[in-house]
């Protein structure tokens, strides 16, 4: 590689993923990253300029990103302006900038051949089908992924595209209680991402989906995502992990010595695993009951079957989610008749 990435951002005869290789071999990861982004930002290639947004979203780099977008809105290139405004409703979507309803008009609006940014924008609607809990129309933008990914030629980006979908079937099939088939999306997400934040989200619901089986494997995928997010000082992931996803599988297996939140939910979650009802509904009476784990606490404290029960009903009407349900209908079970 020449000895100026500036240099090479002038010349079409570099492919990016020739490119981060290259970096990868010579530099720390750190430096790698940061000269990788650069480079990106740099190009006068379209192709790269195009690429580099992908490999800017999927890193992570948000505003970086949005420069690049920026710069590819004014190109003279009318696929570059299209790839533009794809990627700035994938970055308005992702940050929640407008309704799904005007998201999915915005998408309506980009008309183009190009089976990239076809699957890009199915990408989008996948999201935003997840975000609704409209998991018959998930599944539909799944399906159309794999008529999509035949068409597209370039490995590179059909790389991170599958990694997007891999990121998907698992939530999907998690969603739907196939654990083990969703675990194997999850693992093969972590063995191609070199994104940290990716890789917490993977093992963070990899934790979750341990739920119905060993806490000591749950926490094992809840301490690497605490481990990446502290490496790579991400303040709000530790955050989370910490006050939120460490307290919950901790409650659920009532391995509670020690742990402590700030979250007034998981607060009373504790307290249930230490067999401190009355606590725990005073704790929750202190915070509004918005959603089905908090309703589930509820019936848990009040030792209330119908409770549980508007929460299992919760979790299946309002969220589809056939994995998390099952914790109100153990608590049912274990009331007896």
């Amino acid at each position: 590689m020449p000895n100026s990435i500036i240099t090479m951002a002038s010349d079409d005869q570099y492919a990016l993923e020739q490119v981060l290789q290259v970096l990868r071999q010579e530099h720390d990861e750190h430096t790698a990253d940061r000269l990788a982004r650069n480079f990106c930002l740099q190009t006068t290639s379209n192709e790269i300029s195009k690429k580099g947004m992908e490999f800017l979203y999927m890193n992570g780099h948000y505003d970086d990103l949005q420069k690049l977008i920026n710069k590819n809105k004014k190109s003279s290139c009318k696929s570059n302006r299209n790839w533009a405004a794809v990627y700035q409703v994938t970055i308005d979507r992702k940050f929640r900038m407008y309704l799904p309803s005007e998201i999915i008009r915005q998408l309506r609006d980009i008309r183009t051949d190009e089976p990239e940014l076809q699957s890009l924008m199915e990408f989008i609607k996948i999201n935003i089908y997840h975000s609704m809990n409209d998991f018959s129309q998930f599944g539909n933008s799944l399906e159309k992924q794999q008529y999509l990914f035949e068409k597209i030629e370039d490995r590179f980006l059909l790389s991170f595209f599958q990694i997007r979908l891999n990121q998907s079937l698992f939530i999907y099939y998690l969603i739907r209680n196939e654990v083990i088939m969703a675990r194997k999306y999850a693992f093969r997400v972590l063995n191609d991402t070199t994104s940290p934040n990716t890789k917490i989200n993977i093992h963070t619901n990899l934790g979750f989906s341990y739920l119905y089986d060993t806490y000591f494997q749950g926490m094992y995928h809840m301490s690497e995502a605490l481990k990446i997010a502290k490496k790579h000082d991400l303040q709000k992931s530790i955050t989370v992990t910490e006050q939120k996803n460490i307290p919950f599988l901790s409650a659920h297996f009532k391995k509670t010595e020690g742990v402590t939140s700030t979250d007034k939910s998981e607060q009373a979650h504790i307290e249930i695993a230490k067999g401190n009802n009355a606590k725990a509904e005073s704790i929750l009476n202190e915070i509004p009951i918005d959603s089905p784990f908090k309703m589930y606490y509820l019936g848990m404290a009040k030792q209330d079957k119908y409770i549980l029960l508007k929460s299992y009903n919760s979790f299946i009407e309002n969220r589809s989610d056939y994995f998390f349900s099952r914790m109100p209908l153990q608590e049912i079970r274990k009331m007896g008749a």
